[in-house]
């Protein structure tokens, strides 16, 4: 009986060698970079108790209603696979007394899950990379933490990104815009799709953010949350758009950028592409100053953000050459088990005192002719011989796989001092 192979789940993608080495190269600088700022790193479970996102995110939201991976474990407790990352950051911030007169900066990186529609770009397993200030109220860290992005972008060689910001207001004008909202949508309820009725009570905030067309003209002539601002927002407002012209990071004010997320309040922005069609949101972030009173802790004022790794991979992709995983520098070829046994001696010297240059050893024996094969296939710039003739006269053979030349013979009380000579 032929057995069936097996499959992926939808959605949830191998991340193969190839691919990687990009991958690596991009979270290698975004990590520098955050952590020049003061980051520090930060890792969390997968799993969480499924109230915290009921409580963080909103009992009612898509994510919670449909998207979210909840499942009862053997104690019958309902868990769920972590659809984003800050109610974790700010559930650890509280479980491990990290705000006591404290304030944080954190970093944090991996896997969220949505159970939603898969399509480029967008993913059911999908990688993030996120930041969160925690106890800081100013709009100096609104600023640092875009201005940091903006850094990123530079570093990264990345060039058709745009900012755009708003600000959300605190909590009491948010409830006034939001009761605005719903009287003006009201009065157009016939005229609304299925998505923006179903959010007409619970979150009216959202139709803003519907990507319907022939809701267009109903939703540029809605209320702009801009006018309803308190005199604090409005001035935290002025402040970060200042420190955002004084540093050159250039800007849009998009009074219709909004959050699902109810958490959120001032300070949002996002950093869109248009290389990448629909999915266009390749960081997204704003303040949070609600959040860890809601979850339980002391009132503590907060912002952060969240970068989709594959969008940037892809991103990245459109102006810049795939990053190549490390090749080899030497391969080292063997024929006989006292020449095998030297070749494991010299590999772990050679790695020893060229730690920077990857050796790899020939396995599975084979001709030398069938090793050599190897040696290029493996794009190594040397095959390091060692056979019979070799061990008797206390030598290697190195040959060059990318350029032409004879063979050499080195002793081996020379091998190190030789091969520091190529290398360097």
């Amino acid at each position: 009986m032929k057995i069936k192979k097996p499959s992926t789940i939808r959605g949830m993608n191998d991340l193969l060698p190839e691919v990687i080495a990009t991958w690596r190269h991009l979270e290698k600088i975004i990590i520098k970079i955050v952590e020049s700022y003061g980051f520090s790193e930060i890792r969390l479970p997968l799993l969480e108790r499924t109230e915290l996102f009921q409580r963080s995110i909103g009992a009612d939201t898509d994510i919670v209603e449909k998207e979210m991976y909840t499942f009862k474990d053997r104690n019958e407790k309902s868990i769920t696979l972590r659809p984003e990352a800050t109610a974790s950051m700010a559930r650890a911030a509280i479980t491990n007394g990290l705000l006591h007169n404290q304030q944080q900066k954190l970093w944090t990186m991996g896997p969220m899950f949505r159970y939603e529609k898969p399509q480029k770009g967008r993913y059911r397993q999908f990688y993030q990379f996120n930041i969160e200030a925690m106890g800081f109220s100013g709009p100096d860290i609104d600023a640092e933490i875009i201005i940091m992005c903006a850094r990123m972008w530079r570093l990264l060689n990345l060039k058709n990104l745009r900012l755009e910001i708003n600000s959300l207001g605190s909590g009491d004008t948010r409830k006034l815009y939001r009761n605005e909202l719903i009287t003006y949508f009201t009065k157009y309820k016939n005229n609304l799709d299925e998505n923006s009725l179903k959010r007409l009570e619970s979150n009216p905030l959202r139709i803003l953010d519907s990507k319907n067309p022939d809701m267009r003209s109903i939703i540029s002539n809605a209320p702009v949350m801009l006018d309803y601002l308190d005199p604090e927002s409005k001035k935290d407002f002025e402040v970060l758009k200042k420190l955002l012209d004084g540093s050159g990071v250039k800007y849009e004010v998009n009074p219709r950028l909004v959050r699902g997320l109810d958490y959120y309040n001032k300070t949002v922005f996002e950093w869109i592409t248009d290389d990448l069609g629909a999915q266009g949101a390749v960081c997204s972030g704003g303040r949070y100053d609600g959040l860890i009173e809601k979850l339980g802790g002391r009132s503590t004022p907060a912002i952060g953000w969240a970068m989709g790794i594959e969008r940037l991979v892809s991103l990245y992709e459109v102006d810049n050459k795939r990053i190549e995983n490390l090749k080899p520098y030497f391969y080292l070829v063997t024929d006989g088990n006292p020449a095998l046994l030297k070749g494991f001696e010299l590999a772990e010297e050679i790695r020893n005192n060229f730690p920077k240059n990857a050796i790899q050893m020939n396995m599975g024996a084979g001709s030398f002719k069938s090793q050599l094969k190897r040696a290029d296939k493996s794009q190594a710039i040397y095959a390091i011989i060692i056979g019979e003739e070799e061990i008797e006269n206390n030598t290697i053979g190195l040959k060059s796989l990318r350029a032409k030349g004879d063979q050499v013979e080195i002793h081996f009380d020379n091998i190190i001092s030789e091969i520091k000579c190529i290398v360097e």
